[in-house]
């Protein structure tokens, strides 16, 4: 592993564990306080990403966006539920 995929796994770590909280307390209270429209394109956003990095083969890439997709997601599916 070389310096820049070190940096980019500290990114991606960091990205994606900031996602946590958030996902912890939406499934927690079955509340999702973010807005509709912006967890859609985040979601939408993350998942052609995630695409995206398969067909270039950059599994950093890939793996911040699919976890950032997968956890937005779960964000996604609390809010439409509460309507």
């Amino acid at each position: 592993m070389n310096g820049g995929e070190i940096i980019g796994l500290l990114g991606m770590l960091l990205l994606v564990s900031s996602w946590v909280p958030q996902t912890v307390e939406t499934v927690r209270k079955r509340h999702c306080p973010l807005n509709l429209e912006f967890v859609i394109i985040y979601v939408l956003a993350a998942s052609l990403l995630t695409i995206y990095s398969w067909i270039i083969g950059d599994w950093i890439f890939f793996t911040l966006n699919f976890l950032s997709a997968f956890q937005s997601g779960i964000n996604l599916v609390v809010k439409l539920m509460e309507k």
